[in-house]
């Protein structure tokens, strides 16, 4: 029997109560080896999830879930709850085209409450989840996962703030491991690592933590301390109490890989009124050496060698945008000590790790917080410095209000570097960066630029940095990109200004973007059934090259082509200088087919899979714009 693996014989949680501690120890090693192996394969975040197997295993033990409820802030520590709820024989499509999300997903099982994948949501989420439990006089038991840098944004504190007021019944388990995606910052941050290294305090804890064993139940052992002996001799040996002065019990810190000790606190916390916080200390990437570490490269990693944690990615890939943004700036900040930058707890994923090095004391990363990120920008630059915000797009969307108010109203030359835009892959769609062309787009004295190469990026940040009339935001997707024939008329950015790549006067394809290559590929096919197409890189969605829709004006059909919804998007800045640069009823034959994202979520998958879901592909462009003509005829 010693031989026989345990998970494959889990077919819900219920089965996970039948199990000793014994048994939960070798099914947590079973659980990481599917995570390490499957994960190894089709990329994802490994180091979280391996990090939160026992907290899962333990929620799972004390909860009766669906009835109950487990939610999960951001997702990436998800993938235990979705191999213990049904889908082990499902995992190794994680992330794949059709297969399951990387994320929880409400229309994937339910057990999953909430689709998540932003930070600092999940404690908002749970209240409104248990309010309503409260109005109807319901039963169900709640149970929030929260990272230590999720729980510092100011989402959660918001969260936090009416969950102590209203003193409403849920458990908030603190997943510290004291990472991020990249190295905490801040005053929580702080907090939290001097209650991990308080000797006075783990010593105390120690004494009272036998104390509870020999009672048997740690939620007796806290009633009988006694409310007096809590805040009187607490807040001497805990360095702050924040957490119980808003209202929320605390308690730990207890090793969150401990099943036995996690239970009992779970249990606890189920009878104690209001909610209570189990501070958890935790591993990030436990049980796989490499992940441990190197914890912030195994967030999100993609296809790697299990044996030595390598990754499996072409050598001499071709440079990637990120790349090109990282080695450029680092360039113009040598030259410009004006130049600072920001970012929110992603400065490798965004590039910024480079700059960080070189010039510390200009480089910011503020935690999950992209409102304040970019406020912060806008005080820097009323104080005469050049920010350059790095943000995904997909995270900036949560600092819409800010860039509007505190950016653009100011005319304040912020420089937003929105990494990611477009279809992103695997991490489908809470991450793809689809609305950035709409939401910067509707903003007034917003210059919205969108390199189609790694080198035309560079030649954009430089265009960005020069312009001062206010904020410019330089969007880019992820990976290399397509590269483009050579064109002399390629040079620098000057003000809604494209370039012509090729001329015809059967159909205008004005192209912006990740969109050019394909937009070239589908003229070549439409060129061999005899349509000869004028293709435009058209650099700039806002304001957008007003000659060059003058010019395409000569064609039959316009066709914009774009990688975010097409619903007020780049082709809404097209159709806007068609509607300036024609006679009111006397457009003609003249129509404008916008090619883009479809007016739904796009779910995870590869670029080729991805694209050609939504009908992008060079074929598929081609195909649309040749029955669209014949129609015409």
């Amino acid at each position: 029997m010693a031989d026989v693996k345990i998970l494959p014989l889990i077919e819900g949680p219920d089965d996970l109560k039948l199990l000793s501690y014994e048994q939960l120890d070798c099914l947590a090693n079973e659980i990481r080896m599917e995570m390490i192996e499957t994960v190894s394969r089709n990329g994802g975040h490994l180091a979280s999830s391996l990090g939160a197997v026992e907290i899962t295993l333990a929620v799972h033990r004390v909860i009766d879930s669906p009835h109950d409820h487990l939610i999960f802030d951001v997702g990436h520590q998800c993938y235990a709850h979705k191999i213990l709820t049904g889908r082990y024989d499902a995992f190794p499509t994680l992330r794949r085209f059709g297969g399951i999300s990387g994320f929880p997903k409400r229309e994937e099982s339910p057990h999953d409450v909430h689709d998540s994948g932003h930070a600092s949501d999940s404690l908002s989420t749970a209240l409104g989840v248990a309010v309503a439990r409260d109005l109807d006089g319901g039963d169900e038991r709640i149970v929030v996962i929260i990272g230590d840098a999720a729980i510092s944004g100011g989402m959660a504190f918001e969260a936090m703030n009416q969950i102590g007021a209203r003193r409403t019944k849920m458990t908030i388990v603190l997943n510290d491991n004291e990472m991020s995606i990249g190295r905490n910052v801040g005053a929580l941050s702080l907090y939290l690592g001097k209650t991990r290294l308080s000797q006075g305090y783990t010593i105390t804890r120690d004494v009272l933590e036998g104390r509870m064993s020999s009672m048997g139940r740690v939620g007796r052992t806290m009633v009988d301390v006694g409310e007096a002996f809590k805040d009187s001799f607490k807040k001497l040996v805990v360095p702050g109490t924040f957490f119980e002065d808003i209202g929320i019990t605390y308690v730990g810190p207890i090793d969150g890989h401990d099943i036995r000790s996690l239970e009992e606190a779970l249990n606890a916390a189920q009878e104690a009124e209001g909610p209570v916080l189990i501070h958890a200390i935790t591993v990030k990437g436990k049980g796989y050496l490499p992940a441990e570490e190197h914890p912030e490269r195994f967030h999100g990693v993609g296809p790697f060698d299990v044996d030595t944690g390598k990754s499996l990615s072409a050598k001499g890939a071709a440079r990637t945008f990120t790349q090109a943004f990282s080695d450029h700036l680092v360039e113009r900040a040598e030259k410009d000590d004006s130049i600072v930058a920001i970012t929110a707890a992603m400065s490798s994923g965004t590039g910024l790790t480079a700059f960080r090095e070189r010039w510390p004391k200009r480089f910011f990363d503020v935690g999950i917080a992209e409102e304040h990120a970019v406020t912060f920008a806008s005080g820097l630059a009323i104080g005469g410095k050049r920010p350059i915000v790095a943000i995904y797009s997909t995270f900036l969307q949560r600092a819409f209000d800010q860039t509007i108010i505190n950016v653009a109203l100011q005319k304040l030359p912020v420089v937003f570097a929105v990494d990611r835009a477009g279809l992103v892959g695997a991490d489908g769609p809470t991450h793809h960066g689809m609305f950035d062309l709409v939401y910067l787009g509707a903003i007034p004295g917003m210059t919205l630029l969108a390199p189609a190469t790694p080198d035309e990026l560079e030649r954009a940040l430089d265009y960005a940095l020069a312009h001062t009339a206010g904020p410019v935001a330089v969007r880019y997707p992820r990976g290399s990109g397509d590269a483009l024939p050579e064109n002399p008329a390629a040079g620098a950015w000057e003000m809604a200004r494209g370039v012509c790549y090729r001329r015809g006067g059967d159909v205008a394809l004005l192209a912006l973007g990740k969109m050019v290559a394909p937009a070239l590929a589908a003229a070549d096919i439409l060129a061999s059934r005899g349509i000869e197409a004028l293709v435009y890189d058209m650099r700039f969605a806002k304001p957008v090259d007003v000659d060059a829709v003058k010019e395409a004006l000569a064609t039959p059909l316009i066709v914009t082509l774009e990688d975010g919804v097409v619903a007020g998007g780049f082709n809404a800045q097209v159709a806007r200088a068609v509607e300036d640069l024609t006679t009111p009823g006397k457009i003609g034959r003249v129509r404008v087919l916008p090619l883009g994202l479809p007016d739904t979520f796009v779910e995870q998958g590869n670029d080729e899979e991805l694209f050609g879901s939504v009908g992008l592909l060079p074929d598929q462009i081609a195909g649309r714009i040749a029955q669209v003509l014949e129609k015409q005829a």
